[in-house]
Protein backbone atom coordinates (compact mmCIF):
# COMPACT_ATOMS: atom_id res chain seq x y z
CA UNK A 1 0.00 0.00 0.00
CA UNK A 2 1.31 3.62 -0.35
CA UNK A 3 1.64 6.16 1.89
CA UNK A 4 1.75 10.28 1.52
CA UNK A 5 3.86 11.59 3.71
CA UNK A 6 5.09 14.74 4.28
CA UNK A 7 7.67 16.28 1.93
CA UNK A 8 5.85 14.95 -0.84
CA UNK A 9 7.69 11.48 -0.44
CA UNK A 10 5.43 8.29 -1.18
CA UNK A 11 6.43 4.85 0.42
CA UNK A 12 5.48 1.67 -1.75
CA UNK A 13 5.20 -1.71 -0.04
CA UNK A 14 6.11 -4.12 -2.85
CA UNK A 15 5.69 -8.26 -1.99
CA UNK A 16 8.19 -10.13 -0.88
CA UNK A 17 10.73 -11.99 -3.68
CA UNK A 18 9.55 -15.21 -4.67
CA UNK A 19 6.45 -15.11 -2.58
CA UNK A 20 3.70 -16.80 -3.41
CA UNK A 21 0.76 -14.92 -5.94
CA UNK A 22 -2.91 -14.62 -3.90
CA UNK A 23 -5.35 -16.29 -5.86
CA UNK A 24 -8.61 -15.37 -4.05
CA UNK A 25 -7.65 -11.61 -2.73
CA UNK A 26 -11.29 -10.09 -1.95
CA UNK A 27 -12.53 -7.90 -4.25
CA UNK A 28 -12.00 -4.53 -3.46
CA UNK A 29 -14.28 -1.58 -4.83
CA UNK A 30 -13.96 2.33 -4.05
CA UNK A 31 -16.92 4.78 -3.86
CA UNK A 32 -16.65 8.51 -4.25
CA UNK A 33 -19.02 10.73 -2.92
CA UNK A 34 -20.63 13.06 -0.81
CA UNK A 35 -21.40 12.57 2.79
CA UNK A 36 -22.72 14.38 6.41
CA UNK A 37 -19.09 14.07 8.06
CA UNK A 38 -15.84 11.99 7.40
CA UNK A 39 -12.53 13.16 6.53
CA UNK A 40 -11.91 14.85 2.94
CA UNK A 41 -10.15 13.00 0.29
CA UNK A 42 -9.23 10.16 2.34
CA UNK A 43 -9.88 6.56 1.60
CA UNK A 44 -11.56 4.74 4.33
CA UNK A 45 -11.42 1.00 4.42
CA UNK A 46 -14.98 -0.07 5.47
CA UNK A 47 -16.62 -3.70 6.03
CA UNK A 48 -20.30 -2.80 6.72
CA UNK A 49 -22.81 -0.54 6.84
CA UNK A 50 -22.27 0.19 10.66
CA UNK A 51 -18.99 1.52 9.80
CA UNK A 52 -20.09 3.59 7.49
CA UNK A 53 -23.09 5.08 9.35
CA UNK A 54 -20.37 5.74 12.66
CA UNK A 55 -17.85 7.33 9.99
CA UNK A 56 -19.94 9.19 7.28
CA UNK A 57 -22.79 9.92 8.79
CA UNK A 58 -25.55 7.07 7.55
CA UNK A 59 -28.08 8.22 5.30
CA UNK A 60 -28.59 11.67 3.83
CA UNK A 61 -31.41 12.89 1.67
CA UNK A 62 -29.17 15.34 -0.61
CA UNK A 63 -26.43 12.16 -1.36
CA UNK A 64 -26.54 8.75 -3.18
CA UNK A 65 -23.39 7.48 -1.33
CA UNK A 66 -25.18 6.53 1.41
CA UNK A 67 -27.95 4.40 -0.36
CA UNK A 68 -25.07 2.80 -2.68
CA UNK A 69 -23.13 2.07 0.32
CA UNK A 70 -25.90 -0.27 1.71
CA UNK A 71 -26.57 -1.13 -1.79
CA UNK A 72 -22.90 -2.68 -1.62
CA UNK A 73 -22.93 -5.10 1.53
CA UNK A 74 -26.51 -6.21 0.78
CA UNK A 75 -25.60 -7.90 -2.35
CA UNK A 76 -21.97 -9.64 -1.21
CA UNK A 77 -19.83 -6.81 -0.58
CA UNK A 78 -17.01 -7.25 1.87
CA UNK A 79 -14.20 -4.33 1.23
CA UNK A 80 -14.77 -0.93 0.54
CA UNK A 81 -12.90 2.18 0.27
CA UNK A 82 -14.65 5.58 0.89
CA UNK A 83 -13.84 8.96 -0.07
CA UNK A 84 -15.55 11.76 0.66
CA UNK A 85 -15.77 14.53 -1.23
CA UNK A 86 -17.03 18.22 -0.79
CA UNK A 87 -17.89 21.48 -2.56
CA UNK A 88 -16.80 24.53 -0.28
CA UNK A 89 -17.81 22.77 3.11
CA UNK A 90 -16.72 24.32 6.21
CA UNK A 91 -15.72 22.96 9.50
CA UNK A 92 -17.78 24.05 13.13
CA UNK A 93 -15.56 26.83 14.53
CA UNK A 94 -15.01 27.59 18.24
CA UNK A 95 -13.50 30.57 20.00
CA UNK A 96 -12.12 30.53 23.56
CA UNK A 97 -11.15 33.53 25.20
CA UNK A 98 -7.75 34.48 25.41
CA UNK A 99 -5.36 37.08 26.98
CA UNK A 100 -4.93 39.67 24.54
CA UNK A 101 -6.77 38.24 22.00
CA UNK A 102 -9.18 35.26 20.94
CA UNK A 103 -8.03 31.53 20.27
CA UNK A 104 -10.33 29.95 17.59
CA UNK A 105 -10.42 26.50 16.15
CA UNK A 106 -11.60 25.63 13.14
CA UNK A 107 -12.84 21.53 12.68
CA UNK A 108 -10.78 19.66 10.58
CA UNK A 109 -13.45 17.92 9.17
CA UNK A 110 -16.61 19.33 7.62
CA UNK A 111 -19.86 19.21 8.04
CA UNK A 112 -23.17 20.21 10.05
CA UNK A 113 -23.30 17.16 11.43
CA UNK A 114 -19.52 17.26 12.85
CA UNK A 115 -19.98 18.31 16.44
CA UNK A 116 -16.32 19.03 18.24
CA UNK A 117 -15.31 20.74 21.57
CA UNK A 118 -12.66 22.13 23.34
CA UNK A 119 -11.62 22.60 27.02
CA UNK A 120 -8.62 24.28 28.45
CA UNK A 121 -6.68 24.11 31.48
CA UNK A 122 -3.49 24.88 33.57
CA UNK A 123 -3.04 21.54 35.45
CA UNK A 124 0.71 20.78 35.32
CA UNK A 125 1.60 23.90 34.60
CA UNK A 126 3.86 26.25 36.88
CA UNK A 127 2.21 28.78 38.40
CA UNK A 128 5.14 31.17 37.50
CA UNK A 129 4.01 30.57 33.95
CA UNK A 130 2.14 32.70 32.06
CA UNK A 131 2.74 31.04 28.37
CA UNK A 132 1.93 27.74 28.64
CA UNK A 133 -1.71 25.67 28.70
CA UNK A 134 -3.22 22.25 28.17
CA UNK A 135 -5.80 21.70 25.55
CA UNK A 136 -8.45 19.04 25.39
CA UNK A 137 -10.42 18.43 21.95
CA UNK A 138 -12.89 15.82 21.76
CA UNK A 139 -15.57 14.56 18.81
CA UNK A 140 -19.15 14.02 20.11
CA UNK A 141 -22.17 11.76 18.82
CA UNK A 142 -24.18 14.28 17.41
CA UNK A 143 -27.17 11.84 18.26
CA UNK A 144 -26.14 10.15 21.45
CA UNK A 145 -23.46 13.02 22.78
CA UNK A 146 -20.92 9.87 23.69
CA UNK A 147 -16.90 10.81 22.70
CA UNK A 148 -16.42 9.28 19.95
CA UNK A 149 -12.39 10.74 19.46
CA UNK A 150 -10.56 12.46 22.24
CA UNK A 151 -7.30 14.25 21.94
CA UNK A 152 -4.90 16.21 24.67
CA UNK A 153 -2.21 18.36 24.12
CA UNK A 154 -0.09 19.40 26.82
CA UNK A 155 1.97 22.62 27.84
CA UNK A 156 0.85 24.12 24.37
CA UNK A 157 1.94 27.94 23.63
CA UNK A 158 0.60 30.15 20.99
CA UNK A 159 3.92 31.69 20.44
CA UNK A 160 5.73 30.61 17.45
CA UNK A 161 8.82 29.04 17.62
CA UNK A 162 8.57 27.05 21.00
CA UNK A 163 8.97 23.50 20.64
CA UNK A 164 5.36 22.83 21.94
CA UNK A 165 4.13 25.98 19.47
CA UNK A 166 0.24 24.57 18.77
CA UNK A 167 0.29 25.37 15.14
CA UNK A 168 2.88 22.45 14.69
CA UNK A 169 1.17 20.63 17.72
CA UNK A 170 -2.23 20.40 16.02
CA UNK A 171 -1.15 20.15 12.07
CA UNK A 172 -1.84 16.06 12.48
CA UNK A 173 -4.72 16.79 14.66
CA UNK A 174 -7.53 14.86 12.78
CA UNK A 175 -10.07 17.26 14.60
CA UNK A 176 -9.39 21.11 14.49
CA UNK A 177 -6.57 22.94 13.60
CA UNK A 178 -6.02 26.60 15.09
CA UNK A 179 -6.85 29.90 12.84
CA UNK A 180 -4.65 33.09 12.50
CA UNK A 181 -4.36 35.07 13.71
CA UNK A 182 -3.33 33.53 17.07
CA UNK A 183 -3.76 35.78 20.95
CA UNK A 184 -0.90 37.45 22.18
CA UNK A 185 -1.33 35.46 25.19
CA UNK A 186 -2.92 32.15 26.70
CA UNK A 187 -6.18 31.40 26.17
CA UNK A 188 -8.33 31.57 29.34
CA UNK A 189 -8.92 28.01 31.19
CA UNK A 190 -12.80 27.01 30.53
CA UNK A 191 -12.98 24.41 33.94
CA UNK A 192 -14.82 25.92 36.72
CA UNK A 193 -12.30 27.67 39.24
CA UNK A 194 -15.01 26.18 42.09
CA UNK A 195 -14.77 22.34 40.33
CA UNK A 196 -11.44 21.91 39.02
CA UNK A 197 -12.43 18.33 38.16
CA UNK A 198 -15.41 19.66 35.76
CA UNK A 199 -13.56 20.16 32.29
CA UNK A 200 -16.25 23.23 30.97
CA UNK A 201 -15.86 22.30 27.32
CA UNK A 202 -16.33 24.99 24.69
CA UNK A 203 -18.65 24.28 22.14
CA UNK A 204 -18.36 26.09 18.33
CA UNK A 205 -19.79 29.47 17.74
CA UNK A 206 -20.11 28.75 14.30
CA UNK A 207 -21.48 24.99 12.98
CA UNK A 208 -20.25 23.70 10.26
CA UNK A 209 -21.58 23.79 6.58
CA UNK A 210 -22.46 20.79 3.85
CA UNK A 211 -21.41 23.42 0.99
CA UNK A 212 -22.92 22.61 -2.19
CA UNK A 213 -23.77 20.08 -4.63
CA UNK A 214 -20.93 18.42 -5.84
CA UNK A 215 -20.17 19.28 -9.59
CA UNK A 216 -17.49 16.90 -11.84
CA UNK A 217 -14.16 19.16 -10.78
CA UNK A 218 -15.31 17.43 -7.32
CA UNK A 219 -15.18 14.79 -7.92
CA UNK A 220 -12.48 14.53 -10.13
CA UNK A 221 -10.15 15.81 -7.62
CA UNK A 222 -6.02 17.06 -8.46
CA UNK A 223 -3.55 15.02 -8.79
CA UNK A 224 -0.43 16.81 -6.96
CA UNK A 225 -2.90 17.33 -4.49
CA UNK A 226 -4.31 13.47 -3.75
CA UNK A 227 -7.74 14.80 -3.97
CA UNK A 228 -10.77 13.39 -5.41
CA UNK A 229 -10.32 10.44 -7.69
CA UNK A 230 -6.83 10.49 -6.80
CA UNK A 231 -7.06 10.08 -3.15
CA UNK A 232 -7.39 6.62 -4.49
CA UNK A 233 -3.86 6.43 -5.38
CA UNK A 234 -3.22 5.42 -1.58
CA UNK A 235 -5.06 2.01 -2.20
CA UNK A 236 -2.87 -0.90 -3.45
CA UNK A 237 -5.85 -3.06 -4.71
CA UNK A 238 -8.85 -1.15 -6.73
CA UNK A 239 -11.00 -3.69 -8.72
CA UNK A 240 -14.31 -1.45 -8.95
CA UNK A 241 -14.57 2.53 -8.94
CA UNK A 242 -18.07 3.84 -8.42
CA UNK A 243 -19.40 7.37 -8.27
CA UNK A 244 -22.76 7.57 -7.25
CA UNK A 245 -24.86 10.22 -8.70
CA UNK A 246 -23.57 13.79 -6.84
CA UNK A 247 -27.41 14.62 -6.78
CA UNK A 248 -31.27 13.74 -6.84
CA UNK A 249 -31.57 15.41 -10.36
CA UNK A 250 -27.79 15.12 -11.42
CA UNK A 251 -26.18 12.86 -13.30
CA UNK A 252 -22.48 12.30 -14.00
CA UNK A 253 -21.02 14.68 -15.85
CA UNK A 254 -18.74 13.46 -19.21
CA UNK A 255 -15.68 15.13 -17.50
CA UNK A 256 -16.05 13.26 -14.66
CA UNK A 257 -16.61 10.41 -16.95
CA UNK A 258 -13.60 10.56 -19.06
CA UNK A 259 -11.36 11.04 -16.04
CA UNK A 260 -12.58 8.15 -14.37
CA UNK A 261 -11.82 6.12 -17.29
CA UNK A 262 -8.64 7.28 -17.43
CA UNK A 263 -7.50 6.85 -14.09
CA UNK A 264 -9.13 3.11 -14.64
CA UNK A 265 -7.50 2.36 -17.14
CA UNK A 266 -4.10 3.35 -15.91
CA UNK A 267 -4.48 0.96 -12.07
CA UNK A 268 -6.31 -1.74 -14.05
CA UNK A 269 -9.69 -1.33 -12.83
CA UNK A 270 -13.01 -1.61 -13.49
CA UNK A 271 -15.56 2.17 -13.38
CA UNK A 272 -19.41 1.16 -13.32
CA UNK A 273 -21.29 3.66 -14.99
CA UNK A 274 -24.98 4.28 -14.25
CA UNK A 275 -27.52 4.76 -16.73
CA UNK A 276 -28.76 8.86 -17.19
CA UNK A 277 -32.29 9.12 -15.42
CA UNK A 278 -33.14 10.41 -18.42
CA UNK A 279 -32.74 7.00 -20.11
CA UNK A 280 -36.72 5.45 -19.06
CA UNK A 281 -36.77 3.63 -22.25
CA UNK A 282 -34.75 0.87 -24.19
CA UNK A 283 -34.63 3.25 -27.34
CA UNK A 284 -33.54 6.09 -25.31
CA UNK A 285 -30.61 3.75 -23.91
CA UNK A 286 -29.41 3.13 -27.37
CA UNK A 287 -29.72 6.49 -28.48
CA UNK A 288 -27.99 7.70 -25.22
CA UNK A 289 -24.84 5.52 -25.68
CA UNK A 290 -24.22 6.30 -29.31
CA UNK A 291 -24.89 9.82 -28.43
CA UNK A 292 -22.11 9.67 -25.58
CA UNK A 293 -19.73 7.85 -27.85
CA UNK A 294 -18.44 5.93 -24.44
CA UNK A 295 -16.27 3.27 -25.38
CA UNK A 296 -13.87 1.62 -23.30
CA UNK A 297 -13.13 -2.31 -21.88
CA UNK A 298 -12.69 -0.32 -18.48
CA UNK A 299 -16.29 0.32 -18.35
CA UNK A 300 -19.18 -2.12 -17.10
CA UNK A 301 -22.48 -0.05 -17.83
CA UNK A 302 -26.14 -0.79 -17.17
CA UNK A 303 -29.85 -0.25 -18.17
CA UNK A 304 -32.54 0.22 -16.61
CA UNK A 305 -32.49 1.90 -13.01
CA UNK A 306 -34.39 0.11 -10.47
CA UNK A 307 -37.35 0.92 -8.20
CA UNK A 308 -37.57 0.37 -4.39
CA UNK A 309 -40.68 -1.02 -3.08
CA UNK A 310 -40.36 -0.75 0.34
CA UNK A 311 -39.61 2.90 0.05
CA UNK A 312 -40.86 4.68 -3.43
CA UNK A 313 -39.53 7.53 -5.00
CA UNK A 314 -37.91 7.63 -8.37
CA UNK A 315 -35.88 5.28 -9.90
CA UNK A 316 -32.39 5.04 -8.64
CA UNK A 317 -28.76 4.02 -9.83
CA UNK A 318 -27.70 0.60 -8.11
CA UNK A 319 -23.87 0.92 -9.06
CA UNK A 320 -23.48 0.13 -5.44
CA UNK A 321 -25.65 -2.93 -5.80
CA UNK A 322 -23.93 -4.02 -9.09
CA UNK A 323 -20.37 -3.84 -7.35
CA UNK A 324 -21.21 -5.57 -4.28
CA UNK A 325 -22.65 -8.70 -6.36
CA UNK A 326 -19.73 -8.80 -8.59
CA UNK A 327 -17.31 -8.60 -5.65
CA UNK A 328 -19.66 -11.91 -4.40
CA UNK A 329 -19.42 -13.70 -7.82
CA UNK A 330 -15.53 -13.45 -7.51
CA UNK A 331 -15.09 -14.92 -3.99
CA UNK A 332 -17.72 -18.01 -4.68
CA UNK A 333 -16.48 -18.21 -8.49
CA UNK A 334 -14.23 -16.01 -9.57
CA UNK A 335 -13.70 -12.74 -11.36
CA UNK A 336 -13.86 -15.15 -15.18
CA UNK A 337 -17.51 -16.08 -14.62
CA UNK A 338 -20.50 -14.70 -16.34
CA UNK A 339 -22.97 -12.68 -15.42
CA UNK A 340 -26.28 -15.12 -15.24
CA UNK A 341 -29.48 -15.37 -13.15
CA UNK A 342 -28.12 -17.93 -10.69
CA UNK A 343 -25.43 -15.38 -9.33
CA UNK A 344 -26.33 -11.99 -10.48
CA UNK A 345 -29.83 -11.33 -8.44
CA UNK A 346 -30.84 -8.47 -7.08
CA UNK A 347 -32.98 -7.60 -3.74
CA UNK A 348 -35.93 -8.88 -3.77
CA UNK A 349 -37.25 -5.01 -2.88
CA UNK A 350 -35.77 -3.46 -5.94
CA UNK A 351 -37.63 -4.35 -9.66
CA UNK A 352 -36.34 -2.58 -12.70
CA UNK A 353 -38.14 0.61 -13.76
CA UNK A 354 -38.54 -0.07 -17.56
CA UNK A 355 -39.53 -3.82 -18.86
CA UNK A 356 -36.77 -4.70 -21.74
CA UNK A 357 -37.85 -7.82 -24.22
CA UNK A 358 -35.85 -10.13 -25.39
CA UNK A 359 -34.85 -9.02 -28.65
CA UNK A 360 -34.54 -5.30 -27.14
CA UNK A 361 -32.19 -6.87 -24.74
CA UNK A 362 -30.17 -8.43 -27.08
CA UNK A 363 -29.45 -5.14 -28.68
CA UNK A 364 -28.50 -3.28 -25.83
CA UNK A 365 -26.02 -6.07 -25.23
CA UNK A 366 -24.31 -5.55 -28.71
CA UNK A 367 -24.42 -2.02 -27.18
CA UNK A 368 -22.35 -2.81 -24.73
CA UNK A 369 -24.84 -1.81 -21.67
CA UNK A 370 -25.54 -4.89 -19.47
CA UNK A 371 -29.51 -5.40 -18.76
CA UNK A 372 -31.45 -5.79 -15.82
CA UNK A 373 -34.94 -7.76 -15.96
CA UNK A 374 -37.34 -9.70 -13.97
CA UNK A 375 -39.70 -11.88 -14.15
CA UNK A 376 -43.20 -11.83 -12.27
CA UNK A 377 -42.70 -12.74 -8.43
CA UNK A 378 -38.82 -13.37 -9.37
CA UNK A 379 -35.97 -10.80 -8.43
CA UNK A 380 -33.79 -8.87 -10.61
CA UNK A 381 -31.28 -9.87 -12.48
CA UNK A 382 -28.65 -8.98 -14.34
CA UNK A 383 -27.37 -10.28 -18.11
CA UNK A 384 -24.99 -9.89 -20.63
CA UNK A 385 -21.62 -9.82 -19.19
CA UNK A 386 -20.34 -6.82 -20.95
CA UNK A 387 -17.97 -4.02 -20.96
CA UNK A 388 -18.63 -0.90 -22.61
CA UNK A 389 -15.75 -2.11 -25.29
CA UNK A 390 -18.52 -1.62 -28.37
CA UNK A 391 -16.75 -3.67 -30.56
CA UNK A 392 -13.62 -1.51 -30.82
CA UNK A 393 -10.96 -2.92 -33.41
CA UNK A 394 -8.30 -3.17 -30.49
CA UNK A 395 -10.53 -4.26 -27.49
CA UNK A 396 -12.99 -6.17 -29.44
CA UNK A 397 -11.61 -9.45 -27.20
CA UNK A 398 -12.53 -7.71 -24.18
CA UNK A 399 -15.89 -7.11 -24.92
CA UNK A 400 -16.41 -10.14 -22.81
CA UNK A 401 -16.61 -8.89 -19.29
CA UNK A 402 -15.33 -12.14 -17.83
CA UNK A 403 -12.59 -11.92 -20.28
CA UNK A 404 -11.72 -8.46 -19.66
CA UNK A 405 -11.88 -8.74 -15.87
CA UNK A 406 -9.58 -12.09 -15.50
CA UNK A 407 -6.49 -10.39 -17.73
CA UNK A 408 -7.38 -7.14 -15.82
CA UNK A 409 -6.46 -9.90 -12.47
CA UNK A 410 -3.76 -11.37 -13.80
CA UNK A 411 -1.78 -8.42 -14.76
CA UNK A 412 -2.50 -6.87 -11.68
CA UNK A 413 -1.77 -9.75 -9.29
CA UNK A 414 1.72 -10.52 -11.30
CA UNK A 415 2.77 -6.51 -11.79
CA UNK A 416 2.58 -6.36 -7.63
CA UNK A 417 3.97 -10.00 -7.03
CA UNK A 418 6.79 -9.46 -9.54
CA UNK A 419 7.62 -6.03 -8.22
CA UNK A 420 10.25 -7.10 -5.91
CA UNK A 421 12.60 -8.07 -9.43
CA UNK A 422 13.60 -3.85 -10.31
CA UNK A 423 15.84 -3.96 -7.41
CA UNK A 424 17.55 -6.99 -8.32
CA UNK A 425 20.73 -7.64 -10.55
CA UNK A 426 19.61 -8.60 -14.20
CA UNK A 427 20.36 -12.07 -14.32
CA UNK A 428 18.95 -15.23 -15.14
CA UNK A 429 18.86 -16.25 -11.85
CA UNK A 430 15.83 -13.36 -11.67
CA UNK A 431 14.34 -14.46 -14.74
CA UNK A 432 13.93 -18.07 -13.70
CA UNK A 433 12.41 -16.88 -10.16
CA UNK A 434 9.49 -14.88 -12.01
CA UNK A 435 9.24 -17.57 -14.38
CA UNK A 436 8.75 -20.16 -11.17
CA UNK A 437 6.66 -17.30 -9.39
CA UNK A 438 4.59 -16.07 -12.10
CA UNK A 439 3.60 -20.13 -13.55
CA UNK A 440 2.55 -22.02 -9.90
CA UNK A 441 -0.09 -18.46 -9.85
CA UNK A 442 -1.83 -19.48 -13.22
CA UNK A 443 -1.10 -23.03 -12.65
CA UNK A 444 -3.51 -22.35 -9.70
CA UNK A 445 -5.76 -20.34 -11.70
CA UNK A 446 -6.25 -23.22 -14.82
CA UNK A 447 -7.12 -25.57 -11.88
CA UNK A 448 -9.73 -23.19 -10.34
CA UNK A 449 -10.98 -23.55 -13.82
CA UNK A 450 -9.87 -19.44 -15.47
CA UNK A 451 -8.73 -21.02 -18.60
CA UNK A 452 -10.74 -23.48 -21.16
CA UNK A 453 -7.62 -25.58 -20.74
CA UNK A 454 -4.68 -26.39 -19.16
CA UNK A 455 -2.32 -25.09 -21.49
CA UNK A 456 -0.67 -21.60 -21.25
CA UNK A 457 2.59 -19.71 -21.60
CA UNK A 458 5.40 -17.67 -19.35
CA UNK A 459 7.93 -16.41 -19.92
CA UNK A 460 10.56 -14.12 -18.72
CA UNK A 461 13.37 -12.14 -19.61
CA UNK A 462 15.28 -9.84 -16.30
CA UNK A 463 17.06 -7.25 -18.00
CA UNK A 464 16.40 -7.26 -21.66
CA UNK A 465 15.33 -3.86 -21.98
CA UNK A 466 17.78 -2.21 -19.06
CA UNK A 467 19.37 0.77 -20.21
CA UNK A 468 23.49 0.63 -19.95
CA UNK A 469 22.95 3.18 -17.28
CA UNK A 470 21.09 0.41 -14.94
CA UNK A 471 18.78 3.27 -14.34
CA UNK A 472 15.81 1.53 -16.07
CA UNK A 473 16.38 -2.19 -14.78
CA UNK A 474 13.76 -4.99 -14.80
CA UNK A 475 11.99 -7.68 -16.72
CA UNK A 476 9.66 -8.19 -19.09
CA UNK A 477 7.47 -10.90 -19.07
CA UNK A 478 5.11 -12.75 -21.53
CA UNK A 479 1.99 -13.98 -20.70
CA UNK A 480 -0.21 -16.37 -23.07
CA UNK A 481 -3.83 -18.12 -21.89
CA UNK A 482 -7.15 -18.77 -23.25
CA UNK A 483 -9.81 -17.72 -21.00
CA UNK A 484 -12.71 -19.90 -20.70
CA UNK A 485 -15.49 -18.93 -23.39
CA UNK A 486 -13.06 -17.28 -25.11
CA UNK A 487 -12.59 -18.02 -29.21
CA UNK A 488 -8.99 -17.43 -28.95
CA UNK A 489 -5.94 -16.79 -26.44
CA UNK A 490 -4.71 -13.76 -25.30
CA UNK A 491 -1.26 -12.38 -25.17
CA UNK A 492 -0.12 -9.89 -22.79
CA UNK A 493 3.09 -8.29 -22.00
CA UNK A 494 4.21 -6.75 -18.79
CA UNK A 495 7.14 -4.17 -18.82
CA UNK A 496 8.38 -4.26 -14.82
CA UNK A 497 10.61 -1.45 -14.59
CA UNK A 498 11.70 0.80 -11.96
CA UNK A 499 9.08 3.96 -12.90
CA UNK A 500 6.49 1.35 -13.16
CA UNK A 501 4.73 -1.59 -14.45
CA UNK A 502 3.08 -1.02 -18.57
CA UNK A 503 0.77 -3.70 -19.92
CA UNK A 504 0.70 -4.44 -23.60
CA UNK A 505 -1.56 -7.04 -25.43
CA UNK A 506 -0.59 -8.56 -28.81
CA UNK A 507 -2.74 -9.97 -31.52
CA UNK A 508 -0.59 -12.69 -32.47
CA UNK A 509 -0.28 -14.52 -28.99
CA UNK A 510 2.82 -17.93 -29.40
CA UNK A 511 1.57 -20.82 -29.71
CA UNK A 512 -0.13 -22.72 -26.34
CA UNK A 513 -1.21 -25.77 -27.67
CA UNK A 514 2.50 -27.82 -27.31
CA UNK A 515 2.44 -25.86 -23.60
CA UNK A 516 1.25 -27.73 -20.36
Amino acid sequence: MQRLLSGGITVTEIAPMDGPVDVGAETTAAFIGRSLRGPLNTPVLIRNFAAFRNRFGGMWNRSALGPAVEQFFDHGGRQLYVVRVANNARGAMICIPAIHGVLVLRAVEPGSTESIRASVDYDGVDPGDSEHFNLTLQRVAPDSGFVVDQEIYRRLSCKAGDGTFIGQALASSELARPQTPLPAGRPMPSTDPANRYDPGYVIPVQPGTDGLALSDYDLVGSAVESTGIFALNQVERLDFLYMPPPGQHEDLGPAAILAAELYCRRRGSMLLLDPPARWKTPESAIAGIRDAGYASPNILAYFPRMYCRSEGGPPRAVGGALAGMLARLDRNHGPWRDLDPKNAAFRKDLIPASEVGVEVSRQLVREGLNVIAAQPGRPGTLSGSVTLARDCATDRRFSSLGVRRLCLTITNDVARATRWAVFQPNESRVAERIHAQVHAYLSCLADCGAFSDDHFVVQCDAGLHARQNGMERGATILLAFRPVGADAAISLTLHQTVSGCRVATSAFAPSITQCA
